[in-house]
């Protein structure tokens, strides 16, 4: 279902991705008043793509219990709100809440059953809440580049650390903080910016409950998670 929600995600950014620009290439000068606002919102959507980043337990390396524990990077999307306040000419102040639907697969084989592979998938839900520092260029004519970089605060509203489910193959924590990198784009219409927009997120804190109850548990140290988010804002 998630998969399937990210494919038509990916067909509608494409569409305005190539319809949008065009507009705003346009030789009226749009929004000529815009940079003059103190401060303006805007709403996001996007395509993410995430996977732990995992450390291995020393239990790994001496039992036989797992031959291979390999994380992959599996497909999501975001929805959230933009808040933008003017520093000065080159620097603005951003706030993006945004509620984050993802999931994050792990394939591990096992030795007993004989050489056998499983492919278990963590889905989260993540309360967003970066604060981004955004460098701005000059703006020519009905376009502008930038880049950003901040600190975020994720709470996963789907984390099963007190999950007492007998089916429970490995548990993660709710808190997670981190930074985020990224460029964007910034195409001018006559009523609202385009902005296309690429980003990584990495987390810094260890997402990994302990559990002494759950083999795949103990052959990891530690869980970080990143994601690589291509959105879309929609700024007026």
């Amino acid at each position: 279902m998630l998969k399937r929600i990210a494919i038509h995600i990916v067909i509608i950014l494409t569409t305005m991705a190539f319809a949008m620009p065009v507009m705003a290439q346009r030789d009226n000068l749009n929004m000529a008043d815009h940079d003059d606002k103190a401060y303006y919102f805007g709403i996001t959507f996007g395509l993410n793509f995430s996977e732990f980043r995992i450390n291995y337990s020393q239990s790994f390396a001496t039992t036989d219990t797992f031959k291979r524990v390999q994380p992959y990077w599996s497909p999501g999307f975001n929805l959230g709100l933009i808040g933008n306040l003017k520093l000065n000419k080159r620097f603005d102040l951003r706030f993006v809440p945004s509620l984050s639907f993802s999931e994050k697969r792990i394939v591990f084989d096992m030795t007993i059953p004989a050489d056998s592979e499983s492919s278990r998938t963590i889905e989260s839900i993540y309360m967003h809440m970066p604060v981004q520092l955004k460098f701005k260029s000059d703006r020519i004519k009905n376009f502008r580049f930038y880049a950003i970089g901040g600190l975020k605060l994720d709470y996963d509203l789907a984390a099963n650390a007190r999950s007492r489910r007998a089916d429970e193959f490995l548990k993660v924590d709710p808190l997670d903080f981190g930074f985020e990198l990224g460029t964007g784009f910034e195409f001018y219409n006559p009523d609202f910016i385009f902005s296309p927009e690429i980003k990584l997120s990495q987390g810094l804190l260890n997402q990994l409950h302990q559990d002494p109850h759950l083999p795949l548990g103990n052959a990891i140290q530690s869980l970080h998670s990143r994601m690589i988010v291509i959105s879309i804002h929609l700024e007026g």
